[in-house]
């Protein structure tokens, strides 16, 4: 029996940097995503918000994608799975923007990262086995997550453990998002939760609408819309060309661009001790995701004969 070619020994390496270019350029997005959403909501209702964002989301990735795929785009084997995942993601925004209107950024950015390991509790609970080195990273982002909260301390306020409400839903929805994507249509996926988000959001934002009369508040606004569905869109992109394994350790960059937007916009430098906590949910991110290529890696190694 023959042996299969493998790539080209460029072309391994340059999709691994594209892709990783990709998601850093992503992670940078998201940043500005949050860092923005936080200066707008001073001033503009979160609902009102929202709506823009996702109603920017729906409408571009409908004018871009609908005269490429045509109707094939709204085809989907799991209608019900697609609205609950637009549900959970919309939840999930909601609570961003509740926590950013009362936490700095790098702070929240870092706590929203532990939700990778809060994804191996999640699998845990699905029977899948999790090793010890696992259970121990899971436990240093948790700490981590507390020296940031700080409960009992002077700087907590119940509004920062809103975050942990957006781990929660973030998680489950990233689960299913890694289910449905075996057999959808990754822009199917991003069609219908863009869709599903402005719905249900339209549904509420009348009850909360309020005049804008400042330009800067509506471009923050579209603003936000336009660097969440940039940065999805590269994310897809990156996914298509790299290993998940090989992207994961790099999407932990958010957390300097968001610590770098705190600064530049608000001024904002964490202290001594959201500094380590910070660090520590970093270093256990990564290493979680180190992990996760080296046991992809072994699991690929073929059987001695």
């Amino acid at each position: 029996m023959g042996v299969a070619r493998g790539p080209h020994p460029v072309s391994r390496p340059a999709s691994a940097l594209a892709g990783i270019a990709l998601v850093t350029v992503a992670v940078a997005c998201f940043a500005t995503l949050d860092t923005t959403t936080k200066w707008t909501s001073a001033s503009v209702p979160l609902l009102m918000a929202l709506w823009v964002r996702y109603l920017f989301q729906a409408s571009v990735t409908t004018a871009a994608m609908l005269p490429l795929r045509g109707m094939a785009l709204l085809r989907t084997a799991h209608p019900r799975f697609q609205c609950l995942r637009g549900v959970l993601l919309l939840t999930s925004s909601l609570l961003s923007f509740l926590s950013l209107k009362h936490m700095p950024v790098g702070e929240f950015t870092a706590i929203v990262m532990i939700t990778p390991l809060v994804i191996t509790l999640v699998a845990a609970l699905l029977g899948d086995r999790v090793s010890a080195l696992r259970w121990m990273l899971v436990v240093g982002g948790f700490v981590g997550t507390l020296i940031i909260i700080r409960p009992g301390g002077d700087t907590f306020r119940w509004a920062t453990l809103l975050p942990l409400g957006l781990v929660a839903t973030n998680a489950w929805f990233q689960v299913l998002t890694s289910r449905l994507a075996k057999t959808e249509d990754p822009f199917t996926m991003h069609f219908y939760t863009g869709w599903i988000g402005t719905v249900v959001a339209s549904i509420a934002v009348p009850f909360f609408w309020v005049p804008i009369h400042d330009w800067r508040l509506w471009g923050g606004m579209l603003l936000m819309g336009l660097m969440a569905t940039v940065g999805h869109f590269l994310l897809i992109l990156a996914y298509a060309r790299t290993p998940a394994a090989t992207l994961t350790p790099f999407l932990y960059g958010q957390i300097g661009f968001a610590m770098l937007g705190g600064w530049l916009v608000f001024s904002h430098v964490p202290d001594q001790w959201a500094t380590l906590g910070i660090l520590l949910v970093a270093v256990c991110g990564a290493a979680g995701a180190w992990l996760t290529v080296r046991e992809s890696r072994i699991s690929v190694q073929p059987a001695e004969s």
